[in-house]
């Protein structure tokens, strides 16, 4: 079955994680840093790295390596994408971000079932490479999403006690 192209082309910040090629609409994304110290918060899920304080901004952080149950590896080459979700500001950890670009997006694989459905947003096509376009909106469940807001309320009390 033929994928439908959408008519416009979309800006897209592309990024790479266990090698593969990612990417998530421009839009979505605030700034990228370089691996900051994260400050660690305790009883916290496993892919929740901690907090960050960006300008008096206390922002939780989310390895997407752990999210996605890939490999962990420690780079210092890895970055922190600053990205808003709803009205959420979370930083994900990535192995690096190797460019921004414009790309038609084909609909995702009609395979997919469950949260992979709603996680991928589409597919960009360029030529050899293909980019898994990630919808950010779903990176996160309802329930996580909540429970960032209590982690990120918990770092800025601890910054504030500081």
């Amino acid at each position: 079955m033929a994928h439908e192209l959408k008519e416009e082309e979309i800006q897209l910040v592309v990024f790479l994680l266990n090698q593969v090629e990612f990417a998530c609409y421009i839009e979505h994304v605030r700034e990228v840093l370089k691996k900051v110290k994260v400050t660690p918060l305790p009883k916290t899920p496993q892919f929740v790295e901690g907090v960050v304080n960006l300008r008096g901004e206390v922002i939780p952080v989310i390895d997407l390596r752990k999210r996605f149950d890939l490999p962990v590896v420690e780079d210092k080459e890895n970055r922190i994408i600053i990205v808003e979700v709803g009205s959420n500001v979370i930083g994900l950890i990535v192995d690096a971000v190797k460019e921004v670009l414009r790309s038609k997006i084909q609909s995702p694989p009609s395979g997919l079932t469950g949260a992979s459905s709603k996680l991928i947003k589409g597919i960009g096509n360029l030529g050899e490479r293909l980019l898994i376009i990630l919808n950010l909106e779903y990176i996160l469940s309802t329930e996580e999403q909540l429970a960032l807001e209590d982690i990120t309320a918990a770092g800025r009390s601890l910054f504030e006690s500081r």
